[in-house]
């Protein structure tokens, strides 16, 4: 491996929309810097970076993978990360970790959803950026066009490089801008000539003093173009544009270069900012191989065979083999035998890291993604992942009494591996519900649980967990009368139903007078009473919001008992809700839903099929609209899936629950005739 000082580290993630071909690239460039003797294909599955059996079979990235470049007596840990959306997870704690982020665009279909997506999250972070237009070698492939969309997506600042030679079937490499000497096909001369004028007053535009020169006539320098273009990129005024295809190896070689010549290395990046646990106050971390140590994990993966293993970004210090870290976030110590750097899967045991490197540590006993590692003599807490909540849940069950205690292992250890799933038991319903950002992350989740796991899952719609009330109030009595032989059964009471505010629960109340109902049999009425309250009198859902009152009844010196009070009070209530206008409920969600303004009506069209009530549409000042809405949650079960398809992947949504209300009447029926207990299948 190549010089590891922290001033020759370069670590860059690789982001896109879906399908631009970020794999690919990262496989060209591992295979340019020696980490490979065979250039691998996603279509064949054979790429150093999607290795788990999921990818291979879906032929995209569903997890972050890190391969180490040698190159130029530089080290470039490239992150390949997933640009679907179900996965956003690992994008996000991989650009929590890199100085800088290539955004690849795919030449035949320029600027997509994604690329906006990822390309606001290197925003957020500040982190300097290149695009690399790829697949430039495919049919529809057009430069001018996509350079037409970055421009409109994302400003003026990006400026191309190169200029590509030739298109789809006849590209065949690139003129580099910045060297002037370089050969010139006839028939770009103009464009060379053009993009080369724009390049320079971009890069004049990021310093007053070249600004100066460059207005007043005077060329720049070559060292002036290198020092003004290294300065926009750090300072994100200037987005460098390469092009290339990475299934052909072409533009590869040109972008390693830039990375080293461009990029940022952890000692020029800005400083981290961390809390002292010490002192309670807030430090800078800066990228001192002397200072205290901190690293961050940023990504666990869990093994049935090795154990957990913890990928780690180091921060300060130098992070040794055969040592002893504190797990601040656990307030646990944890030993270290072992580092390693890994390329895809394959792990190099390393004797050290320095800071603003990426390595692993397996079998840690407390870690989890999110951890800070540090030492506790001065312990310092980075920031932890703010990951987005789930929006869509599957009801999970073993497949069979044998997967049952497999289960529980396994979705806990795939919850541990992935901070986007979460794992609740429901417990109107008393289902496992497996939540993630979509449908194919929770398959996904399925399918490794079996794989690595053997704990095979199915799935199902979860259950909607309704109830019943009452609408109006109503008087019963009920008469328990048994006689066989010896000791008979007698019973008498008589109650009355009344309806509660939405939430209130049950209440009984006492009001008999005279001993009618012996003060010793009262609780058994009540105990009767609240047993009937688990089956509904219109679909066998439970009762809820109702109050009981026992105002009179009788009972015999012999015969009655405590039991015979609980039978009579059970069967007293259920028929006294039949005469009290019972009525089914249903939960109703807080919806936060933000759309595209272009897509704001068809959204809106949706919801009101949804029986959703809009409570306001806010404008955010970026083209898109909140719009906040109540929906019941029977209509919202799959709306992660449906929204996504409406809106093109654009749209995002936050749910939560509100309260309950009640089911129109049109529907009662059709609820009251579905099994309580089956759900279809998938």
């Amino acid at each position: 491996m190549a010089n590891g000082a922290t001033e020759n580290l370069r670590t860059v993630a690789l982001l896109s929309h879906s399908g631009s071909g970020k794999t690919m690239l990262g496989e060209a460039m591992f295979f340019a810097a020696g980490g490979t003797n065979r250039l691998g294909s996603t279509s064949e599955g054979t790429t150093i970076s999607d290795y788990e059996p999921e990818e291979q079979k879906r032929t995209a990235s569903i997890q972050t993978s890190v391969l180490p470049c040698s190159w130029r007596d530089h080290k470039i840990n490239v992150l390949d990360t997933p640009g679907y959306a179900d996965f956003r997870g690992e994008v996000i704690s991989a650009v929590r970790v890199v100085e800088a982020a290539v955004i690849v665009v795919s030449a035949p279909s320029g600027v997509e959803v994604g690329t906006r997506q990822m390309w606001q999250m290197a925003e957020e972070r500040s982190l300097p950026r290149i695009v690399f237009v790829n697949k430039l070698d495919r049919e529809n492939a057009d430069f001018e066009r996509v350079m037409e969309s970055l421009e409109e997506a994302f400003g003026r600042k990006c400026v191309p490089l190169q200029v590509p030679i030739g298109s789809e079937a006849s590209f065949s490499g690139s003129v580099s801008l910045l060297n002037e000497g370089a050969e010139v096909p006839d028939d770009l001369q103009e464009a060379v000539e053009a993009a080369r004028e724009r390049l320079i007053e971009t890069i004049a535009e990021t310093d007053d003093e070249l600004a100066t020169k460059y207005l007043e006539g005077e060329p720049l320098t070559k060292e002036e173009i290198t020092w003004g273009l290294k300065k926009g990129v750090h300072s994100g005024e200037l987005v460098p544009v390469l092009v290339g295809a990475a299934t052909q190896e072409i533009g590869v070689k040109e972008l390693m270069d830039l990375i080293v010549d461009l990029l940022p290395s952890p000692a020029d990046a800005a400083p981290v900012q961390a809390t002292s646990l010490s002192s309670n106050e807030e430090v800078t971390v800066t990228a001192d191989p002397t200072a205290p140590f901190a690293a961050l994990v940023f990504k666990t993966a869990a093994d049935p065979f090795v154990g957990k293993l913890s990928y780690f970004r180091v921060f300060s210090g130098t992070f040794k083999s055969d040592s002893q870290v504190w797990n601040v976030n656990k307030q646990e110590a944890e030993r270290v035998a072992q580092l390693f750097v890994v390329s895809g899967k394959t792990q190099e045991a390393v004797d050290e890291l320095v800071p603003g490197d990426i390595g692993a540590v397996a079998k840690f006993n407390s870690v989890v993604t999110g951890d800070t590692l540090t030492i506790r003599t001065d312990p310092l807490q980075l920031p932890d992942f703010q990951f987005p909540e789930p929006v869509f849940q599957m009801a999970v069950f073993p497949k069979s009494k044998a997967d049952l205690d497999k289960m529980t292992t396994a979705v806990s250890r795939i919850v541990e591996e992935d901070p986007t799933l979460k794992v609740t038991r429901e417990p109107d319903t008393l289902e496992m519900l497996l939540g993630g950002l979509g449908d194919t992350h929770v398959e996904v989740a399925v399918e490794k649980m079996k794989r690595k796991f053997g704990a095979e899952i199915e799935l199902q719609t979860p259950k909607v967990a309704y109830k019943e009330t009452v609408n109006g109030s109503s008087k019963v009595e009920y008469r328990h009368k048994k006689q066989t032989g010896g000791h008979g059964q007698f019973a008498h009471v008589m109650l009355e139903i009344a309806p509660l505010p939405r939430g209130s629960g049950f209440e009984f109340e006492q009001k008999v007078v005279g001993g009618a109902v012996p003060r010793e049999y009262i609780p058994s009425v009540e105990k009767g009473c609240r047993k009937a309250l688990a089956d509904g009198v219109i679909a066998g859902y439970p009762i809820v919001d109702l109050r009981a009152s026992l105002f009179d009844g009788s009972f015999h010196p012999v015969d009655s008992s405590g039991v015979s009070f609980e039978i009579a009070g059970g069967h007293a209530l259920s028929d006294g809700i039949k005469l009290a206008d019972p009525i089914l409920l249903e939960p109703v969600m807080q919806a936060s839903i933000t759309v595209p303004d272009s897509d704001t009506g068809d959204v809106m069209s949706d919801l009101n099929g949804r029986r959703s009530r809009i409570l306001g549409m806010n404008p955010n000042g970026d083209d898109t609209t909140t719009i906040e809405a109540e929906v019941p949650q029977s209509e919202m079960l799959r709306y992660a899936t449906e929204l996504r398809s409406q809106t093109q992947g654009r749209g995002v949504f936050t749910m939560k629950y509100d309260h309950y209300e009640a089911v129109p009447g049109h529907l009662v029926q059709r609820i009251a005739g579905q099994p309580n207990e089956d759900e279809e299948k998938v």
